[in-house]
């Protein structure tokens, strides 16, 4: 494609005004400012001596130097507009809840990597009745411009000499469960298409990831882009597809665009960093986190990041953002949660940070790839020793790490590599530091309702208790060195963690119940001779080299529960079959592969009557268990061993209590 960026002027003007205006400020750190917006009682309804909460809602100004060391890892930063200084300026939203008695804080702070804008942990009662402050601030430019999220007004990168944005052919992934025919091209902002080349723009589909793509006729779709709020959005765009006769259920559509406007989404990861470390070490005023002398609150920061955000704080400390402009270490701990073995599209140049990798969608994104654990292991396809804590290792600046997963991220996030060797074949050693925990029988985020896109009901199983009681374990660990509960996982050397296939894992086949053919199994791919020394992508779609990393999956019993992993009573005393892979409903296309990141509740037949009529091979509940009260009193049993353990708190029985008194009726009890 012919490289041009006519009328780019019009559109990145805010970036040029954003350069001129804070140029006024004097910058004497990387965070030069905290714009306070807003503030606003929060938690009310929470019960403790605690005292009121209040959200802190603002703006932060960042100011970085492209020459210095510490910021050598941002991809494109040398291209971005600099101020009088020679510092790249740029701001981003922040959201803080706190005691309105900074003296009940407690000083270990957490902060929350946030999910698309969204902060996804942090609000709930075991956090407010205990004095915890949560943090929150945007990192990604993807995020639409709006009010109720945080994002990054981050800068744009242009072409040296002529200062025009840079320009770049991009790729994007489309589909749908339900019949349209129009899609937005990215799940949040896009990169705006060069319109004088739209006509060498391609689009394909395939049913299954491994299919053949086949080409769409240039005639039968058509790109709409939508310019709204041009003062902010780091010059990202609305764009939507429209294709003739409609899209079909399923169905991959891969486009493949030149684009004008990589922002610098590197510096998201900076900001990050550099907020941090601000409230944690700055005595002044502009500190909105410190006590009554003045002394910052921050003594502790636990970092945590749910999903998208679990892979972003993987790939933080891999790429040494844990230690400061000064050396110093950010995070104390980190809290990867169901993040899976990946990292991600986040600092690129045309990153899409908000892209993932799943079974049925988005493999040749650079979401998984090597190195995947916290010790050093080898890639077998390039010979390259490394480990995500190895920049961390050098500086001095390891975080205590727990890495929390559920079953499913073995089947749609190939969590297994994060305990094992490349290709799947033994353990790997974890560093001291370093936790793994399992919850075995959940999906990627519990169910909270029906849902009739799976070919089984979704799986309800609530993990949240386990990781608030790691996060007290956590605090424990960064503030006083107490050990943490031992790692739970899967293991291939005691026969837990096996070959994903049917008979290999020891699956039950049960009536009216298919297991599944496929798995996430990422590929070894070329993205081109600039990706592994730039990060930019000169190979759109990458090329398939066929090799893949080995993956494997937990252990099953007799009742197709998994093995080697944390139950919860539900699935340690259970009334069910739990997984963490589901399959498509045919009505939504595609039955043979996995639905996104959802696993399955599988009922026991209730009675010995069901379960001869329906042929399912486990016991029936009235065969397991001597009435609702024998039934009970074991399930209480398997909490109490868990608080004992430490991977529960007295706190979370009640609730688990509840969860058993709703199988009453399975036993014929009123």
């Amino acid at each position: 494609m012919t490289r041009r960026a006519a009328g780019g002027g019009r559109r990145h003007a805010s970036v040029w005004l954003l350069a001129v205006v804070l140029t006024a400020t004097p910058v004497a750190a990387e965070v030069i400012r905290i714009d306070i917006t807003s503030r606003a009682p929060f938690g009310e309804d929470v019960d403790s001596k605690i005292g009121p909460y209040e959200r802190i809602r603002g703006v932060v100004v960042y100011a970085l130097d492209p020459s210095d060391e510490a910021n050598a890892q941002i991809v494109d930063l040398e291209l971005a507009a600099t101020d009088g200084q020679g510092r790249v300026q740029f701001y981003g939203d922040i959201e803080i809840i706190a005691p309105l008695d900074r003296a009940q804080a407690q000083s270990t702070v957490l902060y929350v990597v946030n999910n698309r804008g969204r902060r996804t942990w942090g609000a709930e009662s075991f956090f407010l009745s205990r004095g915890y402050v949560t943090v929150s601030s945007g990192w990604i430019a993807q995020v639409p411009v709006s009010d109720d999220r945080l994002r990054l007004e981050a800068p744009v990168a242009l072409e040296p000499g002529d200062g025009i944005p840079v320009v770049g052919v991009v790729r994007a992934e489309l589909s749908t469960d339900v019949a349209t025919d129009r899609l937005p091209v990215s799940n949040q902002q896009a990169f705006e298409p060069l319109r004088g080349n739209l006509d060498e723009a391609t689009l394909t589909q395939r049913l299954r990831e491994a299919d053949a793509p086949e080409p769409i006729a240039r005639e039968q779709w058509r790109l709409g882009v939508r310019y709204d709020r041009q003062d902010a959005g780091s010059g990202l765009v609305e764009l939507e597809m429209t294709l003739s006769g409609g899209f079909q259920l399923g169905m991959i559509y891969e486009l493949i665009y030149e684009a004008r406007g990589s922002v610098v989404q590197g510096t998201g990861f900076a900001a990050m960093r550099d907020l941090v470390s601000f409230l944690k070490h700055d005595t002044s005023e502009r500190n909105p986190l410190r006590d009554g002398e003045g002394i910052p609150l921050a003594a502790r920061v636990v970092g945590q990041g749910l999903s998208q955000s679990g892979r972003a704080l993987r790939m933080f400390v891999y790429q040494g953002f844990n230690s400061d402009e000064q050396g110093r270490q950010v995070f104390d701990g980190v809290m990867p949660t169901i993040a899976g073995a990946g990292q991600g599209f986040f600092n690129h140049r045309f990153a899409s940070p908000t892209r993932a990798a799943t079974q049925h969608g988005g493999h040749l994104y650079p979401a998984d790839l090597f190195p995947f654990t916290y010790g050093d292991e080898t890639d077998p396809f390039t010979g390259r020793t490394d480990s995500l804590l190895t920049r961390a290792r050098a500086s001095g600046t390891v975080p205590k790490v727990m890495h929390l997963d559920t079953s499913s991220e073995y089947w749609h996030r190939a969590g297994s590599l994060v305990v094992t060797d490349p290709l799947g074949e033994r353990d790997t050693v974890l560093p001291p530091g370093v936790r793994v925990y399992v919850f075995g029988g959940a999906q990627h985020s519990p169910a909270t309702g029906p849902s009739d896109r799976g070919q089984q009901p979704t799986n309800p199983n609530d993990y949240r208790p386990l990781q608030e009681a790691l996060f007290a374990a956590m605090d424990e660990w960064v503030t006083d060195g107490t050990e943490p509960p031992p790692s739970v996982h899967p293991r291939v050397s005691d026969g837990t963690l096996l070959p994903w296939v049917a008979d290999a894992v020891g699956w039950t086949a049960l009536p009216g119940v298919t297991y599944p053919t496929v798995i996430q199994q990422p590929e070894f791919l070329n993205y081109g001779e600039a990706f592994d020394r730039y990060r930019r992508i000169d190979q759109h779609p990458p090329v398939r080299t066929g090799k893949r990393y080995g993956v494997r999956v937990p252990a099953l019993d007799p009742d197709n529960n998994e093995r080697g992993v944390l139950r919860l009573p539900r699935v340690g005393v259970p009334v069910a079959t739990y997984t963490g892979w589901n399959l498509r409903n045919p009505r939504i296309g595609a039955p043979t592969e996995l639905l996104d990141l959802s696993g399955s509740r599988i009922p026991f037949p209730a009675t010995v009557e069901e379960r001869t009529r329906t042929q399912d091979p486990r016991p029936a509940v009235t065969e397991r268990y001597d009435g609702f009260a024998d039934y009970k009193a074991r399930y209480l049993t398997a909490g109490a061993q868990l608080v004992a353990d430490r991977y529960l708190l007295l706190e979370h029985l009640p609730g688990l209590e509840a969860i058993a008194d709703d199988q009453r009726s399975l036993f014929g009890d009123q």
